[in-house]
């Protein structure tokens, strides 16, 4: 049987959806920050339903799909109901639950999917159309089919969340009407996939992660080379296409007439010679800094529901952030702060920072979203703006300065500080870590300044944020020591 989710794996691969009914234990458990994304989308979607005061919830689950029908349609027979979240329905071998059913004064209704978006996305369309299909197919008059998202242009005046303003509506009937044809298409396609003896042939490929990270990626991959042509940065999917029908798989095995860049070429080349890249003038960045010598990094966090008054949703607020501090004599020092309560941190963030980064000094970042996060702050703060700025002209981007003048076999075409790190210096690394990537520590963090939490959680997740921050920082000395031993320094 197909249901919403179903049908959308579908459209992204057949395969998928073939695991899904059938191999459902070959899929990957959803990372901690993927969690955290379905964790803010419920918020956003029990918070919407705010908008319809004397609306009832089917509580029947999943599990109990016939049931939450029937309980659906009893809710539809009854007019003082004048809306229904989670309405259950099924039609032409497919279940669907709607988020909210509301009803309109002529009898008819509105189909409105919620999303924590702040716009409307490709995937949203196929979504939604799939359930008008399923629900005027069980008898339900659509009047109008729509999409509920955050409008990122509501800013929090700290006292009240003005709802009306928070949400925005998209109308989209017509285009989802549009798309009706093509539904009954792809549902008697997929319905054909199920009742197949086997699973489809598909080369994992571009369409395992769009429009998400197909979670049977890692069994569909097991069995890649090391040195995957996927992981060839820049590599178009035609050209992987073309590699794909000639059996070339290593990106050692791409002949010399295959059109690369020199980028590419560069990247073919070491991981035949299992040799690095060592640009000379790699010398010249890494070493003209003035000291003491700073590797800062920042953690910011954007609440989908904004939490500060003169916020919007998804505003990245900086929390924290990391300093570690190489003097010239060799010394090293580092400096850290960690907003600790549940108000705007922008202030006593900026104050802590300029206070440890002083008026000299060079300081590396990784990537440029330090520098995007002050002048953003600047803009807030006009009484620090003349400072924050000043620091900007201090920044060196050591992972731009990396991805220009360095390269090493065991980068796997990733340049982020977890490829880096591990390649360079095999004793360091994030596996130890509790946090290990940005979007947790951001979720985690608003998991310690809630009030719920209790004590001694809130004191673990300290410890881990603060751990997480400072092997960013920390990462990037020891990288930059690694690089210059290239050059015997």
């Amino acid at each position: 049987m197909l249901s919403k989710s179903r049908f959308l794996a579908g459209l992204q691969c057949s395969l998928r959806l073939w695991h899904r009914c059938y191999n459902s234990e070959l899929a990957s458990e959803g990372t901690p920050a993927q969690h955290a994304i379905f964790s803010a989308g419920h918020q956003v979607g029990n918070l919407a339903t705010r908008l319809h005061p004397g609306g009832i919830l089917i509580q029947e689950d999943h599990l109990h799909h016939a049931d939450a029908v029937q309980a659906t349609q009893n809710a539809i027979n009854n007019p003082r109901i004048p809306t229904i979240f989670e309405a259950a329905f099924y039609h032409d071998g497919v279940k669907v639950r709607a988020d909210i059913l509301e009803r309109q004064a002529d009898g008819r209704w509105n189909l409105i999917e919620v999303k924590s978006s702040t716009s409307v996305k490709d995937i949203h369309l196929p979504d939604l159309a799939v359930q008008y299909h399923v629900v005027r197919g069980a008898g339900v008059n659509v009047a109008r089919a729509g999409l509920l998202h955050l409008n990122n242009h509501y800013i929090y005046d700290g006292l009240h969340l003005r709802l009306e303003s928070l949400f925005s509506v998209h109308d989209l009937t017509d285009r989802v009407i549009g798309l009706q044809n093509e539904v009954r298409w792809r549902i008697g396609e997929l319905q054909g996939v199920l009742e197949g003896k086997y699973p489809p042939e598909i080369y994992p490929s571009r369409h395992c992660m769009s429009p998400y990270l197909c979670e049977f990626w890692e069994h569909c991959t097991a069995y890649m080379p090391p040195f995957w042509v996927m992981k060839l940065p820049g590599i178009t999917q035609d050209q992987l296409d073309e590699l794909a029908s000639t059996g070339i798989e290593d990106i050692g095995d791409i002949p010399e007439s295959f059109p690369l860049n020199s980028f590419q070429e560069m990247i073919r080349e070491c991981v035949i010679n299992r040799e690095e890249y060592v640009a000379p003038e790699l010398e010249t960045e890494l070493t003209e800094v003035e000291f003491p010598v700073h590797f800062l990094d920042f953690e910011t966090a954007g609440a989908a529901i904004p939490r500060y008054a003169g916020t919007r949703p998804y505003q990245a607020i900086p929390f924290q952030w990391s300093d570690h501090i190489l003097l010239e004599d060799g010394t090293l020092k580092h400096s850290s702060y960690l907003c600790e309560e549940d108000v705007d941190s922008r202030e006593d963030f900026t104050a802590s920072l300029l206070e440890t980064l002083g008026d000299r000094g060079t300081i590396f970042i990784y990537t440029s979203y330090e520098k995007t996060i002050i002048r953003k702050l600047a803009e807030y703060l006009p009484l620090y703006e003349q400072q924050l700025l000043a620091t900007v002209s201090r920044f060196k981007d050591l992972h731009a300065m990396i991805r220009k003048g360095f390269y090493h076999p065991e980068f796997h075409g990733s340049f982020s500080l977890k490829a880096v790190l591990p390649a360079l210096v095999p004793s360091s690394g994030y596996a130890q870590l509790a946090i290990q990537e940005g979007t947790l520590a951001s979720h985690e963090y608003l998991r310690m300044v809630d009030p719920a939490t209790s004590t001694a959680e809130k004191l673990r997740i300290k410890e881990n944020l603060l751990a997480y921050c400072a092997c960013d920082t920390l990462a990037m000395l020891k990288i930059r020591e690694e690089l210059l031993k290239r050059f015997g320094r």
